[in-house]
């Protein structure tokens, strides 16, 4: 199966002029396709694969999302910050977890939804989502608790989460968890999501398991915890 030849540009308000640029880019313009809820083009092949006709239904996300929560839940009064955020904010319990959330999106769609309404449904707790990618952070070092990082790593090759495991560890405190998930190359579901993903608008890279825990040894990061779901698996590490 071949990759989808037609690729679009897009354009964020990110001013990073790296190496990066390009493929920052194209994972935002696929994710900001999603939240604005704009037709992919794909193959008659690709429609017929069950995994897309999952995806379309919403069930696909509700069996491969991370529960961070279940290794490292935030505490109250924590400050946390969850880069490539999304909407989690709406999503998930931060109000009865009484943690101070921050997030970082690359996705311009999903930072003015999470501003417009997240200090509606709790101002204390809210403190805001900036526009950036994941290896420059838009925080002062030592300012966090918790940051967790999910459902974006695979969009990513090694060398660059090396430089994200880096500028985590700028932002945590000496005592602070770094929580994110990658995709396991070893599961079931892990080549199909790769194709599926491709003729979305944003290649995946699978990589295995142990060239990933090199990656996190590499940025002087020991690993506390590990999940392993149906497609992600979790990884709970300190520096």
């Amino acid at each position: 199966m071949s990759k989808n030849p037609t690729s679009k540009s897009y354009t964020t308000n990110i001013n990073h002029s790296d190496k990066w640029q390009e493929r920052i880019a194209e994972v935002a313009y696929r994710f900001n396709k999603q939240y604005q809820n704009q037709p992919f083009e794909v193959s008659d092949e690709v429609r017929a694969m069950p995994i897309f006709r999952e995806w379309t239904t919403g069930f696909l996300n509700s069996r491969i999302v991370s529960p961070f929560w279940e290794i490292a839940q935030p505490q109250e009064k924590q400050h946390c910050l969850d880069i490539g955020c999304g909407v989690s904010f709406l999503i998930y319990p931060w109000r009865d977890w009484q943690a101070c959330f921050y997030g970082q999106e690359i996705s311009n769609i999903a930072r003015d939804t999470l501003n417009s309404r997240g200090s509606q449904l709790n101002s204390k707790l809210f403190k805001g989502v900036e526009l950036g990618a994941s290896h420059h952070l838009n925080h002062p070092s030592g300012q966090f608790d918790l940051v967790i990082a999910t459902g974006f790593s695979c969009y990513f090759p090694l060398d660059y989460w090396h430089l994200v495991l880096l500028e985590v560890k700028r932002v945590l405190k000496p005592e602070g968890y770094f929580v994110f998930d990658i995709l396991n190359s070893e599961q079931p579901l892990a080549e199909d999501w790769a194709i599926l993903e491709t003729y979305l608008g944003a290649e995946v890279f699978l990589e295995t398991a142990s060239e990933w825990e090199k990656t996190i040894k590499t940025a002087g990061a020991k690993i506390v915890k590990r999940q392993l779901g149906e497609l992600f698996e979790l990884y709970k590490v300190r520096f």
